[in-house]
């Protein structure tokens, strides 16, 4: 399949490089910073960097739109499609009727849409094995659909039909998983830095909480802690040092509180 991007950041990092190694061919890459769809392109086999968001005259059968969810709205309305053309978007959170509204205001040509979304994070830097990302997948008609289906089966082994509000939801949980986990790593990290102790000593630790939460029915049945044991001692020890930290205690007393409630 001959398929476009509009987006060079991470998913589109990943996702072009891994359609090309399944057999297809990714004709051009559009971004607003050029610099970033060189860097893409120069991973691919025959792809051309698109000056701008007219693809009238693309040999493209589908346009992936990788870009953030706040774009979307304004690349649509700049975006000239070529005929017979296959337009989808790799958001978590924009609906699929959003994206046909958008297509139907401003596209003089009509198309197809679809979603193609990765239930992954993604990083340019690190290797990631596509083969195991979830594909969640929806289009309006049946036959786009079957299309979107055997592009995500090409990549991926794990593929679902996701409508739009089950996607949304599933994004909602996929931030509490992982943005905001990582994030409370990340305050992990500086709260030791600040103390010159070492984060090292707490990957044994983080590695194990993982392994527990995935292996178990409900990570909720291995929580630990002086929350999930009501010792209330040790909590105020933890809020008179964090004192120093104010932000970081107001966190620590808003999840001791969700924990003390589960």
């Amino acid at each position: 399949m001959r398929i476009s991007f509009v987006g060079a950041g991470n998913v589109a990092w990943h996702m072009a490089q891994a359609l090309e190694h399944a057999g297809h061919h990714i004709v051009e890459v559009y971004s607003r910073d050029s610099r970033n769809a060189r860097r893409l392109v120069n991973k691919l086999y025959d792809t051309n960097i698109a000056p701008d968001l007219d693809f009238a005259e693309s040999t493209a059968e589908l346009l992936i739109l990788a870009v953030a969810d706040d774009a979307l709205p304004e690349v649509i309305s700049r975006l000239v499609l070529p005929e017979n053309c296959i337009v989808v978007h790799t958001s978590g959170t924009q609906s699929l009727d959003d994206l046909k509204h958008l297509i139907h205001i401003y596209s003089d040509v009509p198309a197809q849409v679809g979603v193609f979304y990765p239930l992954q994070t993604f990083s340019r830097e690190v290797a990631i094995n596509m083969n195991q990302v979830p594909m969640c997948v929806e289009a309006v008609e049946p036959k786009t659909e079957q299309i979107l289906i055997q592009l995500a089966q090409d990549i991926s082994s794990i593929v679902y039909l996701v409508s739009s509000e089950e996607r949304r939801i599933l994004h909602v949980a996929a931030v509490f998983a992982c943005n905001f986990t990582n994030h409370l790593l990340g305050i992990s990290k500086k709260i030791l830095d600040a103390e010159h102790l070492e984060f090292e000593l707490l990957k044994p630790l983080i590695r194990e909480t993982i392994r527990k939460a995935l292996e178990a029915p409900d990570p909720s049945v291995v929580q630990t802690g002086p929350a999930r044991r009501g010792d209330e001692n040790t909590i105020e020890r933890h809020l008179d040092f964090l004192e120093k930290y104010p932000a970081w205690q107001g966190l620590y007393e808003i999840l001791t509180e969700s924990i003390r409630r589960r």
